[in-house]
Parts: structure tokens; C-alpha cells; sequence
């Protein structure tokens, strides 16, 4: 990178955000993806070929796929067109289509970069492929979210995915050590800034595996020191300088799981103030609102799941929400989720039967499927009796067979044991009157 940007007096220096000081020009540049990048890796060997595909990149927040696919365009010579899944829309796609279709006839290629590809549905999505498999241009998308769910089969199956990692402590620190760097390009010795030991760990751990949000935050520290008249940054001073995000924890430390832990089990112990309480210390102290969806999730299927399932309906939807109107009212959401959960009648029946059988299944996987029980779409399988004997529950009284065996033979185990709290007080009545069905058919038949 050229120092001429930083070579004049700092007062009448150009701006340029350290972002973009810092952007990879060349793939020795990027920090992190060695999985991908490094030698005979996947995405080393694409660059390295000269024969770009339609690839998928799939990750958090912050790990480098707009960067990659800005190296791409440049590492091929093709024209880069970027579209945003979030504002844009299919005329969006006809407008690039008609960009790459005017490269095309100059001989150029054209890599066409989607962010957040999952945003598009399914008509936006199927506009791209006559396009992709006609060659026009190189598809390249970005998602935080699992493809395989989110991107219609007919475009993942034109396109390679390539999954993305959270930057690690260290290399974090790697981009701490390059942002001082370039903050401190062409500086006279009393404007250099240094960023202590202390808090780049700190910054490091805050930033969560996302270079995005730590670079943002060493430009606000540096720029509020050099304010401050300060040639140093350390730990008290990331305090108070990103004191709107760095409360009492960082996201990699003992504090803040410790949080997380008091809002689970304030959940939990139905007490919906300490509940509420909790989940707005550490909304108020930094934490990702995404991520504590997650967890509210979590939390409605382990500690409440049956005896309430509207707890999980409404943990997330409350996720929804905030994904639709982001903060400060998708908070709300969020909250309100908490707030009924805490109140929400409590069972971990589920998630006890769940491990049980869990592990049941992994010890007795090689049992066989009994043979009433197996399919028979062929004439042969009928003949070798697949399905002979099965009863069809809705023709059975009460729509249950009574004493019909779905196990394979030899094995009878039982999970599920519901409470006597909420619905499953009804569900646990339900089973013990299938059950007393059960007893006398096997009476009968005796």
C-alpha cells in the first residue's frame, strides 16, 4: 500500500477510514481462513487456477467474504457488481445483468457479488440462474446463515460453498498490531499512538471473531486518546471510550457467560424480574442481541419445552422480530419472550428423553426395523412380507393401536416422562390412558 495518503501534515490529511486502509489488496493480505487460503487449500487453488465458479460463502459477521470476493474480481480482471439481498430486488439483477452482458461483449468477465443472499427469496434467487449456467457472470454469494436452509437447492447445487470461520484471539491481535500500524503512518513521534498489551487482548476478545467490529473499535480509541491528549491506549481507557459497548465484560470472558448464566437460571427459577434485569445488563453492556436469541431459544426447549410450547413460539418469533426492526424496538421483542418464559410453566422432560435417547440409539443403532413396520413400495418387498401385519391407527379405536410393538425387537426403553406441570399434566394423562389400552390388549391376547 502506497504511504502517499499519510505522507502530508496530519491536519490537512485526506480521510480515509481505517477500514479501507486496511483492506487485503492481495490474498497474503487477508488475516485468518488458512483453512481456505493457505497453500493447496480450496480457495487458494480457485485463485491460483484462473478459472473462477460460482461459490457461496457462508459465515459470521466480519470474516472477510465481501473482501474475498472484491480479490476475486481484481485476481481475475473481471468487473466487480455488488448487490445488497437486504435493498435490493430482481430489477436489481436485471440491471447487472445488462452491465455484464455490455463486459461481455469487451471480452471482460463479471463477478456478481450478493450480500446476504438469503434475504432474496425464491423468485429473486431463480432470476440468477439462466445467467449462472449460461457463463454471463461468476455468481458469488454471502450469507450468515446455513445455505442448505436458506438458498434454493437449484442455485446451491451451481454453486461451491466455502465456509467462513470467526477470526481467532490471535489473529485478531494480528489486525490490532496492522491497525496501530496504519493509524500511525506518517505521523510525527508525539502523534504515534500505542495500544497497550492489555487491551489489545481485550479488544480482542470484545470484538467476538469479527475483524469488522474490532478495527471500528481501535479507530474509536485511537481517535478519542489523540482527543484526550493521550499517546497511550489500555485497558481503563477502552472503558471509558467504548463505554456504551464494553460494560463489565467482554464476550470472550468468564463475566460474560457468567451473565448468561444468571438470565438462564432466573429463567428457569421463574422469577421474570431478575429475568428481565439480566437481559438488559447485557443488552446495555454489549452483547448481540442476535445472540441472546439464540439462547432465549434454548433455554424455551430445555427448561419449558411441552408443559408450555408456546414459550418456543414466542422465543422465536421474538428472534423474527428483532431480525425484521433490529434494535432498539426488536429489543422488545426479545424482552417479552423472557418476561413469559420466566412465568412459563417449567419442564426438561424433552430434553432428558432427548439424551437418553440419544445414547440408547447409539448403543443399539444395528437394531432392525421390525417387518410390519418397514415400507413396501415394490412388489417384491410385499411378497417378503414388508408392512404384513401392520395396524393402521386411525382405524383403530381411540386412533391408537393398542399393544403394537415400534420397537425393534428386544428393546422396549422409555424417555419421555412428562411432569405434572402445564400441558404435559394433560399429555402425562393422555399416556397413562394409552398405556392401561396397551395392558388390556396384552390381556386379551393372553
Amino acid at each position: 500500500m502506497s504511504n502517499d495518503l499519510f505522507a502530508a501534515d496530519p491536519a490537512h490529511r485526506p480521510y480515509v477510514p481505517l477500514a479501507e486502509r486496511l483492506r487485503p489488496r492481495t490474498l497474503s493480505d487477508v488475516v485468518g481462513q488458512s483453512h481456505l487460503l493457505g497453500p493447496d487449500k480450496p480457495l487458494r487453488v480457485a485463485f491460483e487456477s484462473g478459472r473462477p465458479h460460482s461459490m457461496i460463502f457462508w459465515g459470521p459477521p466480519g470474516v472477510g467474504k465481501t473482501t474475498l470476493a472484491r480479490l476475486m474480481a481484481d485476481g481475475f480482471d473481471a468487473q466487480f457488481i455488488a448487490i445488497s439481498a437486504v435493498l435490493g430486488g430482481v430489477k436489481d439483477i436485471r440491471d447487472a445483468v445488462t452491465v455484464a452482458q455490455v463486459a461481455q461483449g469487451q471480452g471482460r468477465r463479471t463477478i456478481l457479488f450478493v450480500d446476504e443472499v438469503h434475504r432474496f427469496n425464491k423468485a429473486q434467487q431463480d432470476a440468477f440462474l439462466p445467467y449462472v449456467e449460461s457463463g454471463l457472470f461468476t455468481f458469488i454469494g454471502a450469507t450468515t446463515e446455513n445455505p442448505s436452509f436458506e438458498v434454493n437447492s437449484a442455485l446451491l447445487s451451481r454453486a461451491r460453498v466455502y465456509v467462513l470461520q470467526s477470526l481467532t484471539a490471535e489473529e485478531l491481535q494480528l489486525l490490532v498490531d496492522r491497525a496501530e500500524q496504519a493509524l500511525n503512518d506518517g505521523r510525527e513521534e508525539g502523534e504515534i499512538i500505542r495500544i497497550e498489551a492489555d487491551a489489545r487482548e481485550q479488544l480482542a476478545a470484545w470484538a467476538d471473531g469479527d475483524a469488522r467490529r474490532l478495527i471500528s473499535a481501535v479507530e474509536v480509541v485511537a481517535e478519542s486518546a489523540q482527543a484526550a491528549g493521550r499517546d497511550t491506549v489500555d485497558a481503563a481507557w477502552l472503558e471509558i471510550s467504548l463505554s456504551q459497548n464494553l460494560r463489565r465484560f467482554d464476550k470472550g470472558g468468564d463475566a460474560f457467560y457468567d451473565q448468561i448464566s444468571a438470565l438462564h437460571k432466573s429463567v428457569r427459577g421463574s422469577n421474570p424480574d431478575a429475568a428481565l434485569y439480566w437481559f438488559c445488563r447485557m443488552v446495555d453492556g454489549g452483547a448481540d442481541p442476535k445472540y441472546l436469541a439464540r439462547r432465549l431459544v434454548r433455554m424455551a426447549v430445555e427448561d419449558i419445552g411441552l408443559a408450555d410450547p408456546r414459550a418456543t413460539d414466542l422465543a422465536v418469533n421474538g428472534a423474527d422480530i428483532y431480525e425484521r426492526l433490529g434494535s432498539p424496538e426488536g429489543e422488545l421483542a426479545l424482552a417479552q419472550a423472557v418476561v413469559y418464559m420466566a412465568c412459563a410453566a417449567k419442564s426438561n422432560a424433552v430434553y432428558n428423553a432427548y439424551n437418553q435417547a440419544r445414547k440408547f440409539a447409539a448403543e443399539h443403532g444395528s437394531a432392525p426395523v421390525p417387518i410390519h413396520l418397514r415400507n413396501a413400495p415394490t412388489k417384491l418387498m410385499k411378497q417378503l412380507g414388508h408392512g404384513k401385519a401392520y395396524r393402521y391407527a386411525h382405524d383403530e379405536p381411540h386412533g391408537y393401536a393398542a399393544a403394537e410393538q415400534y420397537f425393534p425387537d428386544g428393546l422396549n426403553p422409555s424417555f419421555y416422562r412428562p411432569t405434572d406441570r402445564g400441558l404435559e399434566a394433560k399429555i402425562q394423562q393422555k399416556l397413562a390412558f394409552l398405556r392401561e389400552l396397551d395392558a388390556q390388549e396384552r390381556a386379551r391376547k393372553r
